[in-house]
């Protein structure tokens, strides 16, 4: 992928962007969250996207999170279309014993946050993110062979262009380089269903 195509929602004070990646030294007290649950809304991370109107794609990238050590420390992908239209998908430091592999997918100015709990010893993920039309497959992989899917999800807003990439985020009083290497834009790895039209490129 050509890194120059891609422009910042928010550019951090610190970064680096080479050929096959980007490096961002996250400030302190920035996030991505909308209203539920306790009515918080923050909207001020940093997101590195490029533009498309493809309708059927896969993005992989490797996130790399070796510095991060404060809680909810993150980063990883993301599909941001405004402040309460956009999904995301990271590795949440928590503590010296487990992280929270996760994403949040936000719809019409309200959050949701779907977890798992993996060993804080876990320092980068490959994540595959796939669009069909308005609806989003979020995949990891551990070693950059294998994917598991975490979650199918659908953006209301997420109608022709859009925009995709990264986001790194540090919501407490911490600071922390994330790294970001092997992008990758290929061919829809998120078939059609059995019995489901075929697809109209």
């Amino acid at each position: 992928m050509n890194l120059n195509n891609f422009k910042w929602t928010r550019e951090p004070n610190d970064y680096k962007i080479e050929k096959d990646r980007v490096e961002i030294i996250i400030n302190p007290h920035t996030d991505l969250w909308q209203r539920t649950y306790y009515h918080f809304r923050n909207d001020n991370a940093p997101v590195l996207q490029a533009e498309t109107d493809e309708k059927f794609f896969s993005f992989t990238v490797k996130a790399n999170f070796e510095e991060s050590s404060h809680r909810f420390d993150q980063c990883g992908v993301a599909v941001y279309l405004d402040s309460e239209n956009w999904l995301k998908a990271s590795v949440e430091y928590e503590n010296d014993t487990f992280q929270h592999l996760g994403s949040v997918v936000t719809n019409l100015g309200y959050s949701d946050w779907a977890t798992t709990e993996i060993d804080a010893k876990i320092k980068c993920v490959w994540y595959r993110l796939s669009r069909r039309e308005d609806d989003f497959r979020i995949e990891c992989s551990f070693d950059g062979i294998n994917f598991s899917q975490m979650r199918i999800c659908h953006l209301h807003k997420a109608v022709g262009k859009i925009k995709f990439g990264v986001y790194a985020c540090s919501p407490e009083d911490s600071c922390f380089k994330a790294v970001f290497t092997d992008f990758a834009l290929t061919e829809c790895m998120w078939k059609a269903h059995d019995g489901q039209q075929p697809d109209e490129i």
